[in-house]
């Protein structure tokens, strides 16, 4: 509750990236270099921005709440992960309770329908809104990193507002 009191229009960040540690090179060697060095965006990860020896929800909850979006970045690793579970759920309930455009979901490999079933949030998240699919080897990246922009520039609009125009 106190979260929402303080959810005032300054934010420390742009996004929280929500990611299993297995996926951490892709973070490493395509976000991070996109979006916080050539776009300037101010990413919350938690490998660098959490602070050491405080509950790890409190670092989540925080992490989530003092950024304008987050970025959940879907996975199979994702989906088995209990900590990337509750950043969904924390970053679903802000969405819900704000009814703010403020998640982003980008899944970085395919993952059938049936397998999202457990997921029963994450499923009506993705049956609701638009979310991106990172581009297969080979395939161009550009339309990805401009779509992604966009939904980061987006205003935090009703939930009802497209992620992407």
């Amino acid at each position: 509750d106190n979260k929402k009191k303080q959810s005032g229009s300054t934010f420390q960040y742009d996004a929280f990236i929500s990611y299993n540690a297995q996926d951490e090179p892709w973070v490493m060697e395509e976000l991070i270099p996109k979006l916080e060095g050539e776009q300037s965006w101010r990413l919350c990860l938690h490998h660098r921005d959490f602070e050491p020896g405080r509950p790890i929800i409190d670092n989540i909850v925080d992490g989530i709440y003092s950024s304008r979006k987050t970025i959940c970045l879907i996975t199979k690793n994702y989906l088995k992960s209990n900590w990337c579970s509750s950043e969904v759920q924390v970053a679903s309930f802000r969405l819900f309770d704000e009814q703010k455009d403020v998640l982003i979901l980008v899944f970085l490999e395919d993952i059938p329908t049936h397998q999202l079933s457990p997921y029963h949030r994450m499923r009506k998240l993705v049956k609701k809104r638009t979310y991106l699919r990172w581009p297969k080897p080979g395939e161009d990246t550009k339309i990805f990193w401009q779509k992604l922009k966009l939904a980061l520039e987006a205003k935090e609009g009703h939930k009802s507002d497209p992620l992407i125009p």
